[in-house]
């Protein structure tokens, strides 16, 4: 009789682990371009950076038809609320110092994310894919740098996300050779 007692335990774990799997399967994995109109140009078409002040929108124009859908997303994480090497909310951005010492890229080229539970970062700009419910709408995110605080706007969130170190980004933009953050796209030895 007492096995069968934790039958029902091992059913629902197992149905929960069926849950987590096919809803991860479910997700659609996107890419930056996804995120913006067809035609507007991609960063490598206007010059790094590809800033909102040389778009005719601002960068403000959204991808509508990705909305309450479940997306993967790889990008870099910018951390705007954490504790320690605890992240409560980060921004993911398509390459590496995109916000803080470099201009801002438009607000569809940037993801307001909020881990299902603090997620453990080393260091800013960690490669990472963020799966969850993508929400557009401009919001505004103060993040703190070394030399003050900047205004952040970024056109797109996931709040509950998974979040997950990746080795690389797919459709990252190599920085040019000028930039002071190239050190950052160096892989890990």
């Amino acid at each position: 009789m007492t096995k069968w007692l934790g039958l029902p335990a091992a059913v629902a774990a197992l149905l929960l682990c069926f849950d987590t799997a096919s809803a991860s399967a479910e997700a659609a994995r996107i890419f930056w371009r996804d995120l913006r109109p067809a035609a507007q140009p991609a960063a490598e078409s206007v010059g790094l950076p590809m800033v909102a002040a040389k778009m005719p929108d601002h960068g403000e124009t959204l991808s509508l038809n990705l909305q309450d859908k479940t997306v993967q997303l790889a990008g870099y994480a910018l951390p705007v609320d954490r504790e320690g090497d605890l992240v409560y909310q980060f921004l993911l951005v398509p390459w590496t110092g995109a916000c803080s010492h470099m201009p801002t890229p438009p607000p569809n080229q940037i993801v307001l994310v909020t881990p299902s539970r603090p997620y453990r970062m080393s260091k800013a700009y960690q490669p990472v894919s963020v799966t969850g419910t993508l929400r557009p709408g401009m919001e505004k995110s103060q993040l703190f740098i070394l030399d003050g605080a900047s205004v952040i706007q970024s056109g797109y969130a996931v709040r509950k996300a998974e979040v997950v170190d990746v080795d690389a980004v797919p459709d990252t933009i190599t920085q040019p050779a000028n930039s002071p953050w190239r050190f950052l796209n160096k892989k890990k030895n």
